[in-house]
């Protein structure tokens, strides 16, 4: 097996800094992840339960750099939903915080490090295990589920070469916590900046709390991540006038930002001389399939960008054609190294090989312009036939975000919209907008007004939970 890292390369450069003043070098690092991996002692399947704190970071690079198979979850996962993860899928080890510990009384200590503790399970070797597995990962949206994505070693290898190789990577780097672990967008900024011995800075706290940016700037941190829900709660905070000169890099994946949201930060990075990068990935290619190169980010506002280096795009058409003429809209079909093996339901799937073949059918809408540069234009499920009327609602939200600046969500089954907002007082003005701009029958619409609309950790929406506001069947 081919290791993902070599920190001895630069074990005096500090790999990790904390909130909290602690921090190791990579010669730290390569030691407490032997010695942990040493613990374990064979290749197995382990439950790392995670959070933005050293020991959490010490076990995924431990696991990911020694052979062995790790599941990647938040450490504020439902008990109950823990439980039956566990009962399915028999890990013979969890990695987990001291203050989780009393949780697993059936399980006993065998190594601590870091305010973390290795237990070993009542299970030993429950299920075999596929010689490339490296990582089980939850798909967005679903925590708590028990299918996972099925990342291989040459996956991880492949998308993190190609991730710094674009983003122009160095040992310079102070990349800043601003996603947790268990999602691919918060690991693949792990993966990139340890290829190069570039320093993490870990916290776990928002971008809304003061604490967060204090560390920030104390820590002089060169870049961020976010989902387009960061990027909306940045452009409310007035992000614009903070005082931030260490800042060189912001991205951002996890979904479709609005072409006005992308020209406001991408405006902003080109005044102040910062990198904006947009980009596109899914779990199940590891993490990234593409990006705007920033020199683009102004000019080709709304675009997701080119395939990343050793990836390739191609769109196809209801039948399977290839569409090769720009403009014309069609599933987007992914080639490349990342894409992962298949999914895994239950622990008799550890043991099945590649199942995609290096090839990804993304479920995404998109078009490519002229230059070759590709944009998203919705889901290919997240279509409704409104009186015969084929609706994308995608379109809906944005158009919605654009013109009253409020948060959204739509779903809904044919011939029934629902338009959820969190905003009181302008339910009728927001129906009456939708209904002009599509020249709809108003009779397919109803708006709904919510405390909140339901998100997971990374900040995407959760639409199964909305389901139950029009579903009866689902409540």
């Amino acid at each position: 097996m081919t290791r993902l890292w070599e920190f001895d390369r630069f074990k005096d450069n500090v790999a990790l800094i904390d909130e909290f003043g602690g921090s190791i070098s990579y010669g730290e690092l390569e030691i407490s992840a032997s010695a942990l991996a040493k613990a374990v002692g064979k290749r197995c399947l382990v439950f790392a339960l995670t959070r933005n704190e050293i020991g959490s970071v010490i076990g995924y690079a431990s696991f990911v750099n020694n052979g062995i198979a790790a599941v990647m979850l938040s450490s504020h996962l439902e008990e109950g939903l823990l439980q039956e993860l566990i009962s399915t899928y028999k890990p013979d080890f969890l990695w987990v915080p001291d203050d989780m510990t009393g949780r697993f009384e059936d399980s006993s200590e065998r190594h601590s490090a870091y305010n973390y503790k290795l237990l070993k399970t009542p299970y030993n070797d429950c299920y075999p295990l596929y010689d490339e597995l490296a990582l089980l990962i939850s798909t967005s949206g679903s925590t708590g589920s028990p299918k996972f994505v099925r990342q291989s070693y040459t996956n991880l290898i492949s998308n993190t070469v190609s991730i710094a190789e674009y983003l122009k990577l160095d040992d310079k780097q102070r990349a800043i916590t601003t996603l947790p672990m268990n999602y691919v967008y918060g690991l693949s900024v792990i993966n990139s900046h340890f290829l190069v011995g570039a320093t993490m800075l870990l916290t776990d706290k928002g971008i809304m709390q003061k604490e967060f940016w204090n560390f920030f700037r104390e820590a002089q941190a060169t870049s961020f991540a976010g989902v387009p829900y960061t990027y909306e709660i940045l452009d409310k905070l007035r992000f614009y006038r903070m005082d931030l000169p260490s800042l060189q890099t912001m991205t951002q994946a996890g979904g479709k930002i609005t072409p006005e949201l992308h020209e406001k930060f991408a405006l902003y990075a080109h005044e102040k001389g910062k990198n904006f990068v947009v980009m596109y990935g899914a779990a199940e290619a590891t993490a990234r399939m593409g990006y705007l190169p920033p020199e683009y980010a102004v000019e080709k506002k709304g675009s997701m960008g080119i395939p990343i280096p050793g990836g390739k795009f191609m769109l196809v058409d209801e039948l399977g054609a290839v569409i090769t003429e720009p403009g014309i809209t069609g599933e987007l079909v992914y080639e490349g190294k990342n894409v992962t093996l298949g999914y895994a339901e239950k622990g008799e799937d550890l043991i099945l090989g590649d199942e995609r073949d290096g090839r990804l059918e993304t479920g995404d809408m998109a078009r490519f312009d002229s230059d070759g540069f590709y944009y998203i234009v919705g889901r290919k499920k997240r279509f409704l036939k409104i009186y015969g009327n084929r609706v994308n609602l995608a379109e809906i939200e944005n158009m919605i975000k654009n013109e009253f600046s409020i948060e959204t969500a739509c779903a809904g089954k044919d011939d029934h919209l629902y338009i959820f907002i969190t905003e009181e007082g302008i339910s009728d003005k927001v129906k009456a907008f939708v209904v002009n701009k599509t020249k709809l029958n108003q009779a397919a619409f109803k708006v709904m007004v919510l405390e909140e609309i339901p998100k997971n950790e990374s900040g995407k929406t959760l639409y199964k939970e909305l389901t139950a506001y029009y579903d009866p069947e689902a409540r």
